[in-house]
């Protein structure tokens, strides 16, 4: 039985799943082009996913649950912090490779200010996992199980969860004003292996026309043909070319995925999202957490309702900020 089957039967089982044991990757961050260690370790039952920021200017360790409370920023990237300020940025991608593969516990040190970006997808994220493998855990895995349709939308972007009990079902649409990029769309249910083949590979993209004015901002410094797809007003500039013909679409997609797992649990439900974004994605995972009529956490993988967990309308960042606009420079992760 190969990693694939045995992850999807870990995940159908109903049991939650943590990591056999320790595996790390080192790199840098396209934003801050610091060099990083991004260590993934085992976690008990419960524990979700945990980002710990190890060793900043010699003060004690600092760390974060991973969940939708934990949003600081959603501009380039997807930054986790506190009332201290952020802890980790550029989280999508770890986020994404965990929940696509059905990790449900574990704890992700990192000795910098982001994860690091690779090679820009999350392809080295699922090698990392798939090094050491899952063992499953003696405890129920809960679900947030979608039961009626929560929508976000500011001019001709959207973003909406609907019920989908049978799991979790992506639906994304991009429309660039651009001869490689177009209109590109995808539609998946994300199992292990859905994920692996079709989205874990694709890279994060950006213009060229954008570089300038990032770089003078303090962004996308670590950013290069081997981390970042880069386009110019007519082609693509890196010599070997795209994985997929709709490789953008991908990993907006994967991106998604990645911001749709800071509700806590999986979701059992469908996400649509047209032109959207890192503040997207945010935004309709808020209005679904702050409204209890929205979903319920059930046990399994379609059973045993019905345990209702309210989430403070005040505790969510960002809800009330989509007047502020939705999509970002389309450079980095915020729009690849």
């Amino acid at each position: 039985m190969g990693s694939d089957e045995r992850t999807y039967l870990s995940m159908k089982s109903g049991r939650q799943t943590t990591l056999r044991q320790q595996t790390a990757v080192s790199g840098i961050g396209v934003h801050s082009d610091s060099p990083v260690t991004l260590t993934m370790l085992p976690a008990e039952a419960d524990t979700g996913i945990v980002f710990v920021r190890c060793g900043i200017d010699g003060q004690p360790d600092r760390k974060i649950r991973a969940n939708v409370r934990a949003v600081t920023a959603t501009e380039f990237a997807t930054v986790l912090g506190d009332a201290a300020g952020p802890i980790c940025s550029t989280a999508e991608h770890v986020l994404a490779a965990l929940s696509g593969l059905g990790v449900d516990n574990a704890v992700i040190e990192i000795d910098g200010p982001e994860v690091p970006i690779m090679d820009g997808s999350a392809a080295p994220f699922v090698a990392a996992i798939d090094l050491v493998g899952l063992v499953t855990l003696p405890v129920p895995r809960r679900y947030i199980r979608v039961l009626k349709p929560v929508r976000v939308a500011r001019d001709d972007c959207y973003g909406e969860l609907r019920p989908h009990p049978q799991g979790f079902r992506i639906e994304l649409e991009i429309d660039f004003d651009h001869p490689l990029i177009g209109r590109q769309g995808i539609e998946l249910d994300i199992e292990p292996g859905t994920f692996r083949r079709e989205l874990a590979r694709a890279r994060t993209f950006g213009f060229m026309r954008d570089v300038a004015k990032l770089w003078s901002a303090g962004y996308a410094l670590g950013a290069s043909f081997e981390n970042t797809l880069v386009v110019n007003e007519q082609r693509l500039l890196n010599p070997e070319g795209l994985r997929f013909a709709d490789e953008f679409a991908r990993h907006k997609a994967l991106d998604a995925i990645g911001d749709l797992a800071l509700a806590g649990s999986p979701l059992l439900g469908a996400y649509r999202s047209v032109r959207g974004g890192h503040k997207l994605n945010h935004a309709v995972l808020s209005a679904l957490m702050v409204d209890p009529s929205a979903w319920v956490l059930v046990e399994g993988p379609e059973i045993r309702p019905e345990i209702r967990q309210e989430v403070p309308r005040r505790a969510i960042r960002g809800y009330a900020d989509l007047a502020t606009g939705l999509v970002a420079p389309a450079y980095g992760p915020d729009v690849s």
